[in-house]
This record gives C-alpha cells, sequence and structure tokens, in this order.
C-alpha cells in the first residue's frame, strides 16, 4: 500500500510502498478514507510523545486519527461487518485491567495508541486490533473529512472540558493555544454556554477561534494578556485550558485563574522541556486552585459525541482549513514546528 513513512526522526516522511497490514482474529482492516495530521505527529516525528522518548522501530507509518470504511473483518469481530463506516479512536485499553473495567480504557497502563504504538492512518490502509471495543459506527451523513478529528482532537478537547473540567454554563474558560485541540475545547466551551477567551500567537488563529464561538481573543504577544484577562472576567477565569504544553502557556494560564479556579492540562510537553514545568504552588494553596490532567476520551462515549453532531450541537468541521494528498502530509509537519499552520488538515487522497 502507499504511505506517508517516518524513516528518519527530524527527516521529511518519505511516500513509499509498504507492506499492507495483517488481519488478526479481533481486529479489523480499514480502508482510510481521511486522516488528520496533529500536533502529537509533529512530536512522534521528533523522536517522542511529548516528554516521553519512544523507541519505535522504523520505518513507522504514523497517523492517530482517521476513519474509513471495513475492509476486512476477524472471525471474532461480532459488532461490525465489511462496509462499515467507522471512525477509530486513537487510545484504546486492554480492556480487562481495572482500569479499564471501572471506566478508563483512555488511561489503561498497556493500552495501544493507533499510529504511534502501532501503525496507523497515513497509509491507504490501517489494522485495528479489538475492533468491538475500539471503533465507532459513522452514519451517512458526517462526512469522512469532518469524522477525521474525532480520532483524537475533538473528543480529547471535549473529555477535558466537560468530564475534567466540568465546564458550566456562564462561567469563565480561558483556552491557551488555538490550534486542532483549543479549537476544538472553545467550541465545546462555548456551546456549553460558557464564555470564551481564546489566547494564541497567531492572529489568524484568533480568527477562527472567533469563528469556533470565543467571545474574545487576546495575542499572546501582549505582555500584559494574564492582567487583560484579569480585569475583563472580573477577578480571572473560572476554568484555564492548556491546549499546547509549553512553560509559558501553563504558567500563563495559572495567573489567569480567580480565586478557586480549575486548570486543565491537554497540551503536552516537549521533549526540551521533559514533562517539568514550574507551577506556582504557593499561590494554588492561598487561592485553592486545581490543576487537574486530562487525556484522550473513553472510546464508549463516541456514540454520544457522534449525535450531537447529526444534531448539529457541535460542528468539527468549522475547524477544518485544508484537505490534501498523502503527499502532502510531511510539509504541514514541518509547517507545524515552524508555527505556520492555522486550524486543522486533513488528508483526503491517498
Amino acid at each position: 500500500m502507499k504511505a506517508a513513512v517516518l524513516t528518519k526522526f527530524n527527516k521529511p516522511l518519505e511516500i513509499l510502498n509498504v507492506p499492507d497490514p495483517e488481519l488478526t482474529p479481533d481486529g479489523v482492516i480499514v480502508k482510510v478514507m481521511a486522516s488528520g495530521v496533529c500536533r502529537s505527529d509533529l512530536h512522534l516525528w521528533e523522536g517522542g510523545l511529548g516528554w516521553v522518548g519512544l523507541d519505535l522501530d522504523l520505518p513507522h507509518v504514523m497517523g492517530h486519527e482517521f476513519c474509513g470504511v471495513i475492509e476486512e473483518v476477524g472471525k471474532d469481530v461480532t459488532h461490525f461487518k465489511k462496509g462499515d463506516r467507522v471512525v477509530v479512536p486513537f487510545i484504546h485499553g486492554c480492556g480487562h485491567c481495572e482500569t479499564c473495567n471501572s471506566g478508563h480504557p483512555n488511561v489503561c497502563a498497556d493500552h495501544i495508541e493507533i499510529g504511534i504504538t502501532s501503525w496507523g492512518g497515513f497509509g491507504e490502509y490501517a489494522h485495528v486490533p479489538n475492533a468491538d471495543s475500539s471503533l465507532a459506527h459513522l452514519p451517512e451523513e458526517i462526512s469522512f473529512v469532518e469524522a477525521a478529528s474525532l480520532g483524537c482532537r475533538f473528543p480529547t478537547a471535549y473529555h477535558g472540558v466537560v468530564d475534567q473540567g466540568e465546564v458550566r454554563p456562564g462561567e469563565w474558560v480561558t483556552v491557551f493555544g488555538c490550534g486542532g485541540i483549543g479549537l476544538s475545547a472553545i467550541h465545546t466551551a462555548s456551546t456549553i454556554g460558557a464564555m470564551v477567551i481564546a489566547v494564541d500567537i497567531n492572529e489568524e488563529a484568533l480568527k477562527l477561534a472567533k469563528a469556533m464561538g470565543a467571545a474574545f481573543t487576546f495575542n499572546a504577544k501582549n505582555p500584559d494578556v494574564v492582567k487583560e484577562i484579569i480585569e475583563l472576567t472580573k477577578g480571572g477565569a473560572h476554568v484555564t485550558i492548556d491546549a499546547l504544553g509549553s512553560k509559558t502557556t501553563i504558567q500563563s494560564a495559572m495567573q489567569s485563574l480567580r480565586i478557586r479556579g480549575r486548570h486543565v492540562q491537554i497540551g503536552m510537553t516537549t521533549l526540551d522541556e521533559k514533562g517539568y514545568v514550574p507551577v506556582p504552588i504557593d499561590e494554588m494553596i492561598m487561592k485553592e486552585l486545581r490543576i487537574i490532567a486530562s487525556c484522550g476520551i473513553q472510546s464508549y462515549k463516541f456514540a454520544s459525541l457522534i449525535q450531537m453532531i447529526r444534531k448539529g450541537t457541535i460542528n468539527p468541521g468549522k475547524m477544518v482549513t485544508q484537505t490534501i494528498g498523502i503527499e502532502g502530509a510531511g510539509q504541514i509537519i514541518l509547517d507545524m514546528k515552524a508555527k505556520k499552520n492555522v486550524g486543522v488538515t486533513i488528508i483526503d487522497c491517498f
């Protein structure tokens, strides 16, 4: 099959013909119809996932948010058949440990991250193991381009806003970083009825944030951005969300909280920061601030998300700014590294 292949870290992806994926009894082969290019792909291309270095066997086919049509079905699969349209959540729990059994497969210690720890959607076909608990049916009325970001960015942000941050109508929510995760968080929080502030260094990204539901925008190049957020909200945001994962955005988000505010950390740090960022512990104590981490989403929640899209409650397609062929995947990753891209890019031609 044709694929965009990681052959060396920090080097351009190569378009190669690689072996087709092999079917397992509990898995399916998906013909990929659309695949998003995500910031986590940049991390992986650089040699890690956030601060965690990964010992990957190269060559490797990335792509962890994709959807498509089932081409082959393993003999033990009962919920899916050939020809079904599906979206693929990127985190798959083992299904039998204490964490999975308590309803949190997204943080299973033995989870699989398709496209990261196994080959993914930057190719014509992808194998999805444990298909009965690792796939979601995709209705005909939702396009593949719109559904591609459901593999990672949109549900990850939804989980952070709704489940972890417990955002409520009327609260002030400030989102730092207006990439795919940030735009998804802005859209979700505004749909709930929160007053959303978007912060980024890119004016084009801030314009898109407005279109996704942000009531106010601030350019982070302004040295007084934290002060202005506190003034606007009359004391600080109830909830801040870091959708980037840098020392600057994390600390600015914490400083923008009001008393008893909640900070939701979704963005992972880089290999340079190694996962450690100083936070204002004394201020946290005096104000009873909270830091809440958020990782992916439970696969069983996809059905409700898809229903919300069908009803028009949420619209992930609004943040898609371009579609490309598989040959352009590598350039999008380079643009991410240079902070040149805006919105979400979807591969829809192989």
